[in-house]
């Protein structure tokens, strides 16, 4: 392939990009609408990759925005993250780490992030959930490596939890929060190890109820998409209807306006017709 071939491909490449970023900058209700249109623009595998893109849930799409249109907000949490989570690999080899700092910065980045993904929805007429925003925003903060290129995400996150630090050998007795500190007597290992088997129980018992109410807000905003699609899809079929009801009213007056124009000639020749009978009586 020659070099101009190359290049050639290589701005086509970053011209699908560049448009499917900016898909992903439209309003939520225009997003089907843009993607089939832009899949229209394409051939073969780009093509097709555009037309199977997931439109964003209402979480999905608030959270890109902040990407988008307040990066600053965006880039502080993900710092944050980045930051915590060195700090929680750090207490895992029993390295010396100030969680503390590290969890409370995270936790105002992700407060502001919420607020302007709340800002930035409701200036587009959407109330996405507060705690499925800061689930996700931590679930992306935290993540080795991001699961979608940023501002394109399609669903909310649920955080992973400490077994995101997968490979990661823990020094024996280290907790994410604080240095070990060794037992002084058997008993005392006993009962820390009960203690972290009920904690596990709890934890678990926990993660559980988190993925139900997950599932069923998901349900929820799948729920309300499903009804403001049937809405919008209402409103057309009754704009249409009046499109439709407008034209006929508009034939029918211009056809009454052809009738009237009839008769009125018709009745100019009525009484021209008299008045040349008058005429010829008198004449007689």
């Amino acid at each position: 392939m020659s070099r101009a071939s190359t290049r050639s491909s290589h701005n086509v490449a970053v011209s699908a990009a560049d448009a499917i970023d900016e898909l992903y900058q439209q309003p939520l209700s225009d997003f089907t609408r843009a993607r089939n249109a832009l899949a229209k623009t394409l051939s073969g595998a780009e093509a097709q990759r555009v037309r199977a893109l997931a439109k964003p849930t209402v979480v999905a799409w608030a959270v890109n925005q902040v990407y988008w249109r307040a990066r600053a907000a965006f880039d502080r949490v993900m710092k944050a993250g980045a930051d915590l989570r060195k700090a929680q690999l750090a207490a895992l080899q029993g390295k010396a780490a100030d969680l503390r700092s590290a969890s409370d910065a995270h936790r105002r980045a992700i407060a502001d992030a919420v607020g302007n993904a709340e800002r930035l929805a409701a200036g587009a007429g959407s109330k996405p959930s507060p705690d499925a925003l800061a689930r996700t925003f931590e679930a992306l903060s935290l993540a080795a490596s991001p699961a979608e290129p940023p501002g394109r995400l399609t669903d909310a996150l649920q955080p992973a939890g400490f077994e995101a630090l997968a490979g990661i050998t823990p020094k024996k007795g280290a907790t994410p929060y604080a240095p070990a500190k060794p037992a002084h007597h058997a008993r005392a290992a006993v009962d820390t190890r009960d203690h972290d088997r009920e904690r596990g129980s709890r934890d678990g018992a926990h993660a559980k109820e988190d993925a139900k109410a997950a599932r069923a807000r998901a349900a929820e905003e799948r729920k309300r998409d499903a009804e403001a699609r049937e809405a919008a899809a209402a409103a057309r079929t009754r704009e249409a209807g009046l499109r439709k009801a407008d034209a006929a009213v508009a034939r029918a007056e211009a056809a009454e306006k052809l009738a009237r124009a009839s008769w009125e000639r018709a009745h100019d020749a009525l009484l021209e017709a008299r008045r040349t009978r008058d005429d010829v009586k008198r004449a007689r």
